[in-house]
Parts: structure tokens; sequence; C-alpha cells
């Protein structure tokens, strides 16, 4: 079976690609990427064909979907702040490229579309943990591009019968993410602070929660979700229910670390939520053999990640 993965040279992409390789079902792995935030670095020793460019390329898509038998669709340009600050890309790359895959797959008869939206979209509702019979209120214009992407996912389903997964992710993390911009995400934030001996920049109190999931977690749901040709009639929130404070985290990452860390709190960020927990009910119902790596785990794993990249002697 040949499956496609859009964004297959980013971090979840090529995490996602590394446990489609496990699955002997599979005979065929195309990552689709503009690497405008992935690199083929991410890609190397995995048996992939990779195919370089945007998923507003119809032609592109074309080449790639023909004869998939699903695709899982990850390729966004990530990142609240960068939405704030470029919101029209934000749009295009994740509602219009959501749509022009959409499109693709229905060209090509593709029985099986998974795609990422994000718990952001929960935005200003204050209700806890986020269910996803709960109203969306996003807060920035990447929460907004995101509600897009699924509402485009459940539109097909309804209008031209295709079978397809909306995830809401909960901030992912582990191998592979980037931390050397200036919209990376707090957890590898933390760690390439930690392990330059740079003080921890915290925007806010930081007492506020978010549902940390490690990447190997949702790997895991995404491969047993191709395996079982899932699909569902709504967005299921793909996270597990913890409740993790940004203080809670670096007394988590000290304790890997084996020593104190500095942190230096700034100003609370525009579109920042303040509190983030999944329901993960549904979840449960779909994938009732899944479990999660602990947050102590996925930061170990994390940290020996990066300083293996670190170099010698900085």
């Amino acid at each position: 079976m040949k499956i496609v993965v859009t964004g297959g040279a980013g971090f979840i992409g090529s995490n996602v690609v590394r446990a489609l390789v496990e699955m002997p079902e599979v005979t065929e792995i195309i990552a689709v990427d503009d690497l405008s935030t992935g690199t083929l670095e991410n890609l190397v020793d995995l048996p992939s064909r990779f195919l370089s460019g945007t998923i507003l390329d119809a032609g592109l898509l074309d080449e790639a979907l023909a004869g998939a038998a699903s695709v899982i669709h990850l390729a966004a340009v990530p990142s609240v702040p960068r939405s704030i600050d470029d919101p029209v890309r934000s749009h295009q790359a994740n509602a219009t490229g959501t749509l022009m895959v959409l499109e693709a797959a229905r060209r090509h008869r593709v029985s099986q579309v998974l795609l990422a939206s994000s718990s952001s979209v929960y935005g200003a509702n204050p209700a806890l943990p986020k269910r996803e019979a709960l109203r969306p209120m996003p807060l920035s214009p990447y929460a907004v591009s995101k509600l897009a992407t699924e509402a485009y996912a459940l539109a097909y389903s309804s209008c031209y019968g295709m079978a397809v997964l909306p995830f809401r992710f909960f901030n992912v993390f582990g191998p592979g993410q980037a931390a050397d911009h200036a919209y990376a995400a707090v957890v590898p934030a933390f760690v390439s602070a930690a392990l330059d001996g740079r003080p921890l920049r915290i925007f806010g109190d930081g007492r506020q929660t978010r549902d940390f999931t490690y990447v190997g977690s949702v790997s895991s749901v995404i491969v047993e979700a191709v395996r079982r040709r899932v699909s569902a009639r709504d967005a299921v929130n793909l996270a597990f229910g913890t409740r993790v404070s940004l203080l809670d985290l670096v007394a988590e990452l000290e304790a890997v670390l084996g020593h104190p860390v500095d942190v230096v709190h700034e100003a609370s960020r525009s579109g920042d939520v303040r509190d983030s927990q999944a329901d993960c009910t549904r979840l449960r119902e779909l994938f009732p053999t899944v479990r999660p790596q602990p947050l102590r785990v996925g930061l170990e794993a994390t940290v020996g990640w990066m300083s293996a990249r670190v170099p010698a002697g900085r």
C-alpha cells in the first residue's frame, strides 16, 4: 500500500515516515515537503521517495497521490506567533493548502485522508478538559486556519463520502523538533537553552498549562489509523489528558539534566491560550490499545537527541 505524507520532512512528518517504515503493509512512502520548515536530514536512511514542492502545486500533488491508499496531511506553516506576523501565508499554507490536498485526494480516489488540526482552535474557551464538542474560539490566524483544515475535511466527508480523520494535536514534542528559529515550540526552546547554558524564557508567569504529547505517541496513533483504516465524523483530540505548567516542565527538565537552570520571565504573548488539556475519551474509543509515553521519558529522548547535535566544547 502506498502512503503519502505531506510535510514529510518536518518534525512530526519525518517521525511518522519512520513509523510507517515498520509497517509491512506499506510498500511505498512518498514524502512531500517544500523544506520551508522541514529538512532532508530528517529523512536520511529512511526508504521513502521525496518530492520537493508546495502543496499549493496541483501537479505535484497529482504526481504524489496517484495510486495512494492514504494521505497523511501534516504540511503547514506552524506557530501562533508566526501567523500573527504573517496571517496571509498561514492561511494559504494551512487552509488553501488543505483544500488543494483534499481536491487531489478526490481526483485520485484516495480512500483515507488523515489531517493535522490543533488544540489552538479551542482558544478562549475556558472549559477544561477540552472536549471536541466545545465551541471553538480561536485567538490567532493560525488557529483559524487549523479550524478551516478540519472543517474542509469534514465537509469533503459529507459531500463526497471521503473517509477522513482530523486530529487536534496538543503541544507535540520530541526528537527532530527544531529550536534554532524565533518561532520554536516551548520544549525544544527550553532544552536548547538549557544545553547552551542560557536562561529559559517564559512568557508570562509560567503557571499556564499544556498537554504535552510525545511525538512517538502521535506517530503510533497515526500508524494505527492507517493500519485499521480508521475515520471519524468529527475532529479527534490527539493527546492524553495531562496538564503540566511551564514551571513544572522546567522542574522535569532539571531532573533530566541533573542540575538547575536559570529562568527569565517576559510579557505574555498575544494569541497564547492560558490552559490546555485534552479530553481523550474519543481517542481512547478509537484507539483503545495506544499508550502514551510519560513526559519524563519523552524529555530524556529529546535531550539525548539534541545533546548529540551540540558541538563539542560549546
